[in-house]
């Protein structure tokens, strides 16, 4: 992997392109519009989960554990299968907090998304792949594109024209391939530190209320 310079300048580094983002996509989907008497559903009352905005974290998809998962019944989840999300696709938060994306595994494969979410999904032919536009995405250059847009509403929101036009850097397919495997492979790692964090946090409450209570002893 090289370095290149000017992320941020006008011209591109030499072998690489700016093209929309539109352009490198067979879809820009927002998801399915949700009916009262869906909301309140979870995973243990049987139907479809649901990926929400605030599952977006650190460019992965961390939701709460099962059966807490909202989901859609399986009635209705067959009536949405164009909004099913499949491995290599990317969700991208388009109000509130706007911008926070996230790349789908073969973890979430089937689930649905929420409607304050967007689905970007490769063409299969397209000039870029998911890793390296997943790490763009979240990028300093893709964020204040994004947050220049938004900025000024009361409630931020991004709509799929305007994410349509975001320009991306494209470099060559090899160095595109490094630069994605090499951020992931970091993600990967903040996300299993961030796991140990959690774990060790809810041991410390156990260990403090059985120490507290004399159930456990600090003797050695």
């Amino acid at each position: 992997m090289t370095t290149t310079e000017g992320a941020k300048g006008s011209v591109p580094p030499t072998g690489w392109s700016s093209r929309p983002l539109g352009e490198l996509w067979a879809s820009i989907q927002a998801g399915p519009g949700q009916r009262t008497e869906d909301k309140g559903l979870t995973q243990a009352d049987g139907g479809v989960p649901v990926v929400l905005p605030r599952d977006l974290r650190g460019r992965r998809i961390v939701t709460e554990e099962a059966p807490a998962v909202p989901a859609i019944p399986w009635d209705r989840a067959r009536t949405l299968a164009k909004y099913e999300l499949a491995e290599g696709d990317i969700l991208i938060t388009r109000t509130g907090t706007v911008g926070r994306c996230a790349l789908v595994t073969g973890e979430h494969a089937g689930w649905l998304f929420h409607p304050n979410l967007v689905r970007l999904r490769l063409s299969g032919t397209g000039p870029v792949g998911a890793a390296y536009l997943a790490a763009y995405l979240s990028a300093t250059t893709a964020q204040d594109w994004i947050r220049t847009r938004t900025a000024g509403a009361v409630i931020p929101s991004l709509s799929i024209r305007t994410l349509g036009e975001l320009p991306v850097l494209v470099p060559p397919v090899a160095e595109q391939a490094a630069i994605g495997a090499t951020l992931a492979a970091l993600d990967d790692k903040i996300q299993a530190y961030a796991e140990i964090t959690r774990a060790t946090r809810a041991y410390r409450s156990v260990l403090a209320d059985a120490l507290m209570n004399g159930v456990l002893s600090s003797e050695p």
